[in-house]
Order: structure tokens, then sequence, then C-alpha cells
């Protein structure tokens, strides 16, 4: 199983819509690196879902349900998306401050790479995080 994380601004769609939905597309991506790293999820993968640009907070975890096919609202037809489940909130937020502040994350890509919307995590990290959240990995 491979581990990621996925952004998505709130007031677009928030963690509390998916519980709701109980199932949706991550659609939208638009950036090739974020592109292939939805390619390369598979299913069964995990990912952190990240509330971005208001409250800047890892929220939950989610489960890949089905692997990439053709975004249907790219009309180029370059991009695609992945199907996504929520498995568990966290039991409270980790910000994006604290994840800065612990310099065991220093090569994390939501340190480097702020804008990218779709990363990988690698497994320390995956651990980490979920221990800062409250929730077993």
């Amino acid at each position: 199983m491979a581990y990621w994380l996925v952004k998505s601004e709130p007031f677009k769609y928030s963690w509390d819509q998916l519980v709701a939905d109980g199932q949706t597309f991550w659609n939208g991506v638009r950036n090739y690196q974020a592109s292939n790293n939805l390619k390369a999820m598979k299913r069964g993968d995990r990912a952190f879902f990240y509330h971005s640009n208001e409250g800047l907070a890892v929220v939950g975890i989610v489960e890949v349900v089905k692997e990439y096919y053709p975004d249907h609202t790219d009309e180029s037809g370059r991009f695609g998306m992945v199907d996504v489940k929520p498995v568990k909130p966290f039991k409270r937020p980790v910000t994006l401050a604290e994840i800065k502040a612990e310099p065991k994350f220093a090569e994390l890509p939501l340190i480097r790479q702020s804008r990218l919307s779709v990363m990988p995590i690698d497994d320390k990290s995956w651990r980490l995080i979920c221990e800062m959240g409250g929730v077993k990995p």
C-alpha cells in the first residue's frame, strides 16, 4: 500500500461533504506532476485529506476505491481522476504549522512543493502524522 495526501479547499469540497456523500471522484487536477501521482494510485492506497486555503490541516484519511480514469470535467482529455471514500476522521486536525515545526518533515512534499495538490507521503511521515492526529495508521 502506498500513502498520499490530497488537498481540497473546504468551501469547494470538505471532509464533512465527503463523509455525507460516502464516496467521490477526485477531479479537477490540472498539474502534470499531481496528475502523475493520481496515475500512480492503486485501489486500497490511503491518502490524507487536507483542507487547503482555510484550515490548513490534515483532517482525515481516505481510501482509493477506483484507479485513474478520464476526468469528465477536462475538455482537453489529458487529465484523469480517481475515486476515494472516507476511512476515518482525525481526532484532532494536524495543522500545516505543526507539520512545518517538526524537523522530521523537512523533506515532505507538503513543505517542499506546497502548491502540489496530490503528493506521495512516505511511511514514516504517514505514521507520525496519524499519531499527531490521534488515529492508528
